[in-house]
């Protein structure tokens, strides 16, 4: 298991995550979006044991790094050196923060699809996204415990897949695969699984529905429609 998890935002996703990181034995380094004095009190405060760094230091140092910034600042994550590293992306497209943006929001695309194709030489996998962070932050359960929840994860990489899926077990969920990243779009905003706090079963069960449900059919016909 990797030791060092870098996390690419410091708000509420970035600090929860660090704690129970933090939890669980990593080291763990966590980069905002301006100088490290901005955050520092922060993470001292929010996520005792975590160190603040800059993202350049997050992008050298850590052996998996989590995107918890807002999507639409997906073209500021250091991209070259990224390169050969595992990448889970958390974020979601949301207009509030991120403003109207048609080119997060097409049916076609998941935005991990973006994600990826701006960070050519990373591997990305995404998880942690759909659950909001209150239920993120009190939900860690030992294996086992009738009600532990669960982290859906998808990718293109059954290796890197495995990897994600410790990291989320050790930190205290159960992962559960939903397919490639082109399927990822299932635990977007619009999804029923956005937002949920399930049970392996559950997640499951909401990934099997997904493409009979009215956002399912949305995209298949836009990604029918584009083939």
């Amino acid at each position: 298991m990797s030791k060092t998890i870098g996390i690419l935002g410091a708000g509420k996703v970035g600090t929860v995550l660090g704690r129970l990181l933090v939890a669980a034995g990593f080291r763990v380094l966590i980069a905002g979006s301006g100088p490290v004095s901005k955050i520092a009190l922060t993470i001292e405060v929010l996520v005792p044991g975590a160190e603040a760094t800059t993202a350049m230091d997050v992008a050298h140092t850590a052996d998996i790094v989590i995107l918890a910034l807002p999507l639409g600042k997906y073209r500021s994550i250091p991209r070259d050196e990224l390169a050969g590293k595992l990448v889970i992306d958390a974020m979601n497209y949301w207009w509030e923060i991120d403003g109207i943006r048609d080119d997060l929001n097409d049916p076609r695309l998941s935005t991990s699809e973006i994600v990826q194709q701006f960070l050519s030489g990373a591997r990305v996998v995404k998880g942690f996204n759909h659950m909001g962070y209150h239920d993120l932050d009190a939900g860690a359960r030992p294996i086992g415990a009738p009600d532990r929840k669960a982290i859906g994860i998808a990718g293109d990489s059954a290796p890197d897949l495995n990897a994600v899926a410790d990291l989320v077990n050790t930190i205290g969920f159960d992962a559960v695969d939903v397919g490639t990243l082109r399927d990822s779009i299932s635990l977007q905003p619009g999804a029923e699984l956005f937002g949920a706090n399930p049970t392996a079963e559950a997640l499951r069960e909401a990934a099997e529905r997904f493409p009979s449900t009215e956002r399912g059919l949305e995209v298949a016909a836009a990604r029918a429609e584009a083939a």
